[in-house]
């Protein structure tokens, strides 16, 4: 079941966000006018989990500009997609996430097309997120569902000691 944020499942902001492991890393690279990329595989595969966010998500509860949906499996929230409507005319996925245990299971993709729908009833031209190189699940998954690669930033990590080396790749679903 997905349902929209409110004031009584604010709660559950946060709770599918649980670690991943690190096999390797995407490699960009523009070629002749497109991004192309292939994927290298470490020898030594770790887990990363990215920070809970602290914002004020009570600010998205019925605002025309931006939401979030979570899905609801045996009523325990398992996955989440928060989006906003961006300056460029797209709508910017802020964070897409499924817990550990439920991932491959479709649930991520039910979100995606929560999110496209409502980018579409806002009148947007499409969806952009940012991913880091190193997060190959999530790169796959966004190939997979029609994305492409629309730029590459070396530097969005470069201030964080545990991320310095990672790149930003932000990509791109055209309606």
């Amino acid at each position: 079941m997905i349902a929209e944020i409110n004031a009584n499942n604010l709660r559950d902001i946060n709770k599918p966000n649980q670690p991943f492991w690190v096999t390797g890393r995407l490699c960009p690279a523009y070629q002749d006018g497109r991004w192309i990329f292939t994927e290298l595989a470490y020898d030594a595969p770790y887990e990363k989990r990215y920070p809970d966010d602290d914002e004020d998500y009570g600010a998205y509860i019925g605002h025309p500009n931006k939401i979030v949906f979570f899905y609801y499996h045996d009523g325990a929230c398992v996955g989440q997609v928060r989006v906003r409507k961006n300056w460029n005319g797209y709508a910017f996925i802020e964070d897409l996430a499924v817990a550990r245990d439920h991932r491959g299971k479709g649930i991520g993709t039910m979100l995606m097309e929560t999110a496209k729908a409502w980018a579409r009833q806002k009148g947007l031209g499409g969806l952009m997120l940012e991913t880091q190189d190193v997060n190959l699940p999530a790169c796959r998954f966004y190939h997979e569902n029609g994305f492409e690669i629309g730029a590459v930033d070396t530097m969005l990590y470069a201030n964080f000691e545990a991320s310095r080396h990672e790149k930003a790749i932000f990509w791109y679903l055209r309606f």
